[in-house]
């Protein structure tokens, strides 16, 4: 049993329906968004709604297809590119993170 391909494939699936989520609900889901969601309803409307959305459900496709691409190469080739697969996963969430609600919004204040 290649545990890499089944954890791969399975965060594929779980980004997948996320990013579907984010699809089908629009700028709704934008109280599904850490940080964004615990902003005052006067300050949340300063920004918008709609393109933060839309650049969530890409980070998560994007997230969701190198799962794919690392659980099909796991699979296939050697169950070690799992790691590799969860290191470029790592790197890219850590890099998408913010621990300051003003400064991870910043690029979606309305003008």
């Amino acid at each position: 049993m290649n545990i890499g391909f089944l954890t791969c494939i399975l965060l594929s699936v779980f980004f997948s329906i996320i990013a579907l989520i984010f699809t089908i609900m629009r700028g709704k889901a934008s109280i599904l968004i850490s940080g964004f969601n615990t902003l005052p309803k006067n300050e949340q409307k300063l920004y918008d709604k709609d393109f933060l959305v839309r650049d969530m459900r890409n980070l998560m496709f994007l997230l969701g297809f190198i799962m794919l691409i690392g659980a099909l190469l796991s699979y296939f080739i050697t169950p070690y590119i799992a790691i590799l697969a969860f290191i470029i996963l790592l790197f890219i969430f850590l890099k998408n993170v913010s621990l300051d609600n003003k400064k991870a919004f910043l690029k979606y204040k309305k003008k």
